[in-house]
């Protein structure tokens, strides 16, 4: 197995910055990460009802959807950056999970799809994990998810693999050209949804805290083929 395991004390998320959906995912995460049999299990269960109870709290599900999966996601990665977890599994859990939850309430699926696999990329990216493993297991959790969902597992699978493209884009040409290679064959249909979002680039990775270069990777939020 290749997952990573994470660790950088400067890129610990500070509590503050999770907000309340985050924290208690960071929370819970802590104290499961570091037994890997039973850590997927419990991490859909926690973020599912976290992502359910918290959109349900604020009484607007289509417009806080995209914000509780982000701090969902930073909560995550926070716990697992701090004790050395495997993004990969995390990332799985995480990403079955978000999905599961929006269900629950009634919300747009394809859009959370997106965004957790977007936000997982995103969070691992910055504290220079694994990029490739963090979107392919995203994806498996998205896959997971529409099975149990009775959703369209195709349309959520391309929503999520959109969403890991775009956020390995903004990181650099290698960190595209990993996540492409490991998503390529997920889902049927996969390989031409992938082709047909990846930018056109030049040779030059953008270095860490570069601008990212203006192109085609936004702007295509929810938008499964």
């Amino acid at each position: 197995m290749s997952d990573e395991t994470i660790h950088d004390a400067s890129g610990a998320a500070d509590t503050d910055d999770l907000g309340e959906a985050g924290a208690r995912v960071k929370s819970g995460v802590a104290g499961t990460v570091r037994n890997v049999d039973t850590i997927e299990r419990e991490l859909v269960g926690l973020v599912r009802n976290t992502v359910s109870n918290s959109l349900q709290a604020t009484g607007s599900v289509a417009t806080d959807t995209v914000t509780v999966v982000r701090d969902v996601v930073k909560g995550a990665i926070a716990a697992v950056d701090e004790v050395g977890g495997a993004a990969g599994t995390t990332a799985r859990g995480v990403a079955k999970g978000v999905v599961l939850g929006v269900a629950d309430v009634g919300g747009d699926v394809v859009t959370a799809a997106s965004e957790v696999s977007r936000a997982l990329v995103k969070a691992v990216g910055d504290l220079g994990g694994d990029v490739g493993t963090v979107a392919r297991r995203a994806v498996d959790g998205v896959i997971d998810a529409a099975g149990e969902t009775g959703a369209n597992t195709g349309r959520l699978a391309r929503a999520a693999a959109l969403g890991a493209v775009e956020a390995a884009g903004t990181i650099g040409t290698t960190a595209l050209a990993t996540v492409k290679d490991l998503l390529l064959g997920v889902a049927e249909g996969m390989k031409d949804v992938i082709t047909a979002i990846l930018p056109e680039r030049g040779g030059r990775e953008r270095p860490r805290g570069e601008p990212p270069e203006s192109g085609p990777g936004g702007g295509d939020r929810g938008a499964a083929g």
